[in-house]
């Protein structure tokens, strides 16, 4: 009889990718994974981290890995990798901000230090393109971009963060990314404190306890500063925790819930003449997720809700020279859906529903009665139902899926299909192409005030987006490259005619966005542990016509990151990050003076130190000392400086 192999942890050498052996595995320790690409019945698969997922970590006895559970979305594409917490543990990141940044195909676009107000882009798109996903579960804010990654999780409790490339329907525009959580260790008590440059300050508690089939993890943080300028100070409070609960007789559960405080001072946010903005935000998250699986059918079901509070001060504290703006949002949703695996392969029909309410001082239709504070307000309704099919063999895969979205603009129609080709060399190649849309937000709808004027009859913007990737992984190297085309019309964005003029909430016409993003990669257990370089450029198709443009014609069009990390002296590692941003653009400055954007390079470190329980560390971010903005005129922070120790029971 042929002998089983058994293995007692997981590595990335070529026999942890235990697919390519078509033979019967034993592992002692499992990280159990909810793919969005149902795996076949007998073949278990490790073909990287899979997207809206729910992911627990087991202790278990010596089992057969047949193959994972399910929560598929209508995307029928798959995934890139941006952040692996176990790859990445001493890389000098302090924010998922910072994790995002050095990615290739997202551009990151903050307004101060330490991820206090964020824009999250994918491949040429808008932050109000972007769908945000928190273990599969979608959260984001139909009021403005500006506000959906503003979730209540740390980079500790992080597992991973990944780039879905295409989810058809209504809300992922340009891509979506979504934010894995999962403990440490199965039990665990962690402290995470630190302080620095500008009065910054943050200090972290998490941990996790695991007992038969139930985990839970939860966390809370605070982090603050007296700002690097006038007015860029800021205090952010989280707390969050998940639970999840396997039974074989009752399914799957996992339940999540988070609350964040935000307060910050805006110098010049959303306009450079007014320097002592202020906002403040307080967001409260929840959700609950089941799967249930008789034989080759799977049942999953999941809900979700977003309160957020947001107000806004033009001026400081002085709300009787010009009255605050304040909004309350609400978005609901639920989903569910049913597999079935056959011969054929796993065909999945569902439905998810979702409604946006809002009750704000500026943004919606006036009430006939006012709700406190709120004279006005709006909400919508969608809906999608939608048809999908994958097909595995040994070496190919394809998958498509189509359905029908209900908004309060008509029904629609929305497709998306892939294929890919992996080698027994670990050479993989794909392709594919999805349709989506994207619903006009409540800002771009009904935002007036000084300096900007709304537009209340815009329409959803849509795109096909169409993408080819090949990729290569052994044991100390990876490559990959990619080139995508979208194709997108009645792009919404807001615009000036010149420079003194108001900025405008405009429908332009057709817009195509051409983007090729590569890839290179050595890893090792050497004193030379890991090599990262990756690029990304983007080119439009169409100019800006004369117009200044604040988002849709001001987009990142090369990019440039390099990682180096060192270990040495046993205990001791060395992580650097250097990376090279040229983006195109205009923007007028406080004096109404246009100016065109300037590329910059960045240098961030970290030198840490392990041993045992603890970990001490010093970070560097912008070493160099480079003056640089991520919007027009509004300044940076230089050179920050923080150490921190960090202690793991």
């Amino acid at each position: 009889m042929k002998p089983v192999p058994c293995f007692r942890r997981w590595s990335r050498t070529p026999y942890g990718a235990f697919a390519s052996m078509h033979c019967q595995v034993k592992i002692g320790v499992l990280a159990v994974g909810m793919s969005i690409l149902l795996l076949a019945h007998n073949e278990a698969r490790a073909e990287g981290s899979d997207t809206t997922s729910v992911y627990k970590t087991l202790q278990i006895d010596d089992i057969s890995v047949e193959g994972n559970k399910s929560t598929p979305t209508r995307s029928a594409m798959v995934v890139t990798p941006i952040f692996e917490r176990s790859s990445e543990a001493v890389a000098p990141i302090q924010t998922i901000e910072s994790a995002l940044r050095l990615s290739p195909s997202i551009d990151v676009r903050e307004r101060a230090g330490k991820g206090i107000q964020t824009d999250i882009s994918i491949r040429g798109g808008s932050f109000d393109q972007t769908m945000v996903l928190l273990n599969g579960i979608n959260f984001t804010d139909a009021r403005t971009g500006h506000q959906t990654h503003s979730l209540p999780v740390d980079i500790d409790c992080v597992s991973g963060i990944e780039l879905i490339d295409g989810v058809s329907g209504v809300g992922a525009f340009a891509g979506a990314i979504n934010i894995r959580t999962a403990p440490l260790r199965p039990t665990y008590l962690r402290l995470d404190a630190s302080g620095g440059a500008y009065g910054y300050a943050y200090a972290n508690l998490s941990g996790a306890v695991t007992h038969k089939g139930l985990t839970v993890m939860a966390m809370g943080s605070y982090r603050r500063s007296d700002g690097y300028i006038h007015n860029t100070d800021f205090a952010n409070y989280n707390a969050y925790v998940r639970a999840t609960y396997d039974s074989a007789k009752a399914g799957f559960f996992d339940v999540q819930g988070g609350y964040q405080h935000r307060g910050f001072g805006a110098n010049g946010f959303y306009s450079l003449s007014y320097p002592d903005q202020y906002e403040q935000t307080q967001t409260a998250i929840a959700s609950v997720r089941w799967v249930k699986a008789w034989g080759p059918f799977t049942l999953n079901a999941s809900g979700r809700y977003r309160k957020n509070f947001d107000r806004f001060e033009l001026i400081r504290g002085s709300e009787a020279k010009v009255p605050f703006n304040h909004h309350n949002t609400d978005d609901a949703g639920a989903e569910v859906w049913g597999d079935m695996r056959w011969v054929g392969g796993t065909t999945s029909l569902g439905g998810d529903y979702t409604f946006n309410h809002i009750y704000s001082t500026v943004l919606g239709n006036p009430l006939e009665t006012p709700h406190g504070i709120y004279t006005r307000g709006e909400q919508r309704h969608v809906g999608n139902v939608w048809l999908r099919h994958t097909k595995n063999w040994k070496r190919f895969n394809v998958a498509a899926s189509g359905g029908v979205s209900f908004t309060p603009y008509g029904t629609s129609a929305l497709w998306s299909a892939s294929g890919g080709y992996r080698s027994l060399t670990g050479i993989r190649v794909e392709a594919g192409a999805t349709q989506s849309m994207r619903l006009p937000s409540y800002t771009d709808l009904f935002y007036t005030a000084v300096g900007y004027v709304s537009n209340p009859d815009l329409k959803p913007e849509s795109a096909i987006t169409y993408r080819i990737a090949a990729s290569y992984d052994s044991k100390h190297w990876i490559a990959s490259a990619q080139v995508y085309y979208r194709d997108a019309d009645n792009i919404i964005d807001w615009v000036k005619t010149t420079a003194e003029a108001d900025w405008e909430s405009r429908q332009i016409t057709q817009l195509g966005v051409l983007g090729t993003e590569l890839t290179a990669g050595y890893r090792s257990d050497g004193w030379l542990r890991r090599v990262t370089l990756s690029y990304g450029h983007i080119y439009e198709t169409k100019e800006s016509g004369g117009l200044i443009s604040k988002y849709a014609f001001d987009y990142m069009r090369n990019k440039c990151a390099l990682n180096v990390e060192f270990h040495f002296l046993r205990y001791f590692s060395l992580s650097l990050t250097g990376s090279f941003y040229d983006r195109i653009g205009n923007y007028a400055d406080a004096d109404g003076e246009v100016h065109g954007y300037k590329p910059y390079f960045l240098l961030d470190g970290r030198l840490a130190f392990d041993w045992k329980i603890l970990r001490l560390y010093l970070d560097a971010t912008n070493i160099t000392d480079t003056r640089y903005f991520d919007y027009g005129g509004l300044r940076m922070p230089g050179t920050w400086l923080s150490a921190g120790v960090v202690i793991t029971i």
